[in-house]
Order: C-alpha cells, then structure tokens, then sequence
C-alpha cells in the first residue's frame, strides 16, 4: 500500500508527465500551423512575383526596342553628317587664329 505522501508525489508525477505531454502537443500544433501559413504566403508571394515579374520584362523590352530605334537614329544622323562633323573638326584644330589678349 501506498502512503499518502507517495500517493501525492505519483499524482503529480502523473499531472506533471500529461502537462508536458500537452504543451508537446501544442507546440508541435502551432509549428505545423507556422508551416502551413509559411508556406501559403510563399505561394502567395510566388504568384504576385511573377505577376509582377511579366509586367516588368514587357517594360524591360518596350525600353530596348526605344534604345535600339535611338541608336539607329543617331548611327543614321552620323552616317549623314559625320564627314562634315570630322571636317569642322579638323578645321577648327588646324586654323589659328591669334588675337592678342584684351587688356582691360
């Protein structure tokens, strides 16, 4: 037989034993919830990711179609103009033209 006080300490050994079965539980509960939410707001984030993601490489490629119509334009321009361009240049290079400092 038992006696009191070790009925006691097994109750408690026993209360003691469920309470940490308990907050097992509940914490592996609210982990799996954690992952649950974790992986929803990924697929979430994922989603508008790549929503966002087709609207910026549109952007991305109207961008180099106006680059790429610019370039041409001024590789035409140059084309054009550009032995005129070189000539001025030269020209402006190779003429004196000395003029004494004003004195003021």
């Amino acid at each position: 037989m038992l006696t009191e006080t070790q009925a006691e300490k097994e109750a408690q050994k026993i209360v003691q034993q469920d309470r940490t079965k308990r907050v097992k539980d509940a914490k592996s509960e609210a982990q799996k919830e954690i992952e649950e939410y974790r992986k929803q707001k990924d697929d979430e984030f994922k989603k508008y990711e790549s929503e966002q993601g087709s609207g910026n490489k549109q952007a991305e490629e109207d961008a180099n179609r106006e680059i790429e119509a610019k370039l041409n334009e001024i590789q035409e321009v140059g084309k054009k103009s550009g032995d005129k361009v070189v000539e001025d240049l030269l020209k402006a290079v190779t003429t004196v033209n000395a003029q004494p400092p004003d004195r003021a």
